[in-house]
């Protein structure tokens, strides 16, 4: 399936976002006002979702639009490696999230393992910087930029958070069922060179 009506429907409102944020003419503020109704009456055409809930989620930001910054942590044991089970999906991710205002990519990256699995951390590599456009995620209202921390066990036990229902650590070859809005299997195989060679340089496209 084509998902191309998306990838226009983003870029209007990007365009829009855009143009509201540092447009200072009434006329030109009036058109950029239109492309955003247009990116969401498209948004509603195709995925029946009411108009509110589009607004909620795709046409309230402001200021210049930027890709979103989601991090993932890796943690391998034993040649597995560490995956939380997701409530909203029943699938199994890498431990992350969105990156918190406030806080660094390591920093971020030590708050969701600990929030998701239990376990307390060190960051100690940048695996891979991937845009999700480019690999074979479900189609989402957002452009995201992923990155992918390798970090240690320095503490902490299994525990399951909020967002999580199980902890385990899996092998490249018997991995679960993924939430493959947060981790492909091409990806997860990807991070798994780096434990065969510590030496490998990051990765990013």
């Amino acid at each position: 399936m084509s998902y191309k009506w998306l990838e226009w429907a983003k870029r209007i409102q990007a365009l829009s976002q855009a143009g509201l944020a540092f447009s200072k003419d009434v006329f030109d503020i009036e058109r950029f006002q239109e492309l955003r109704k247009i990116s969401e009456e498209m948004m509603q055409e195709y995925t029946g979702l009411e108009m509110q809930k589009i607004k909620d989620l795709f046409t309230n930001e402001s200021g210049y639009p930027t890709p979103k910054i989601d991090v993932r942590g890796v943690v391998f044991k034993d040649n597995k490696i560490l995956m939380v089970k997701e409530k909203i999906d029943n699938r199994w991710s890498l431990p992350g999230g969105f990156c918190d205002i406030g806080l660094s990519p390591a920093e971020n990256i030590i708050k969701e393992i600990k929030e998701e699995s239990g376990y307390d951390v060190a960051p100690k590599k940048l695996l891979a910087l991937f845009d999700m456009n480019k690999h074979p995620h479900p189609p989402q209202p957002y452009h995201y930029y992923k990155l992918f921390i390798q970090c240690e066990i320095i503490g902490g036990q299994a525990r399951s958070g909020l967002e999580t229902k199980g902890i385990s650590f899996y092998s490249e070859n018997q991995l679960p069922s993924l939430s493959l809005g947060r981790n492909t299997e091409s990806q997860i195989k990807m991070l798994f060179e780096f434990l065969r060679n510590p030496n490998k340089e990051a990765i990013f496209d």
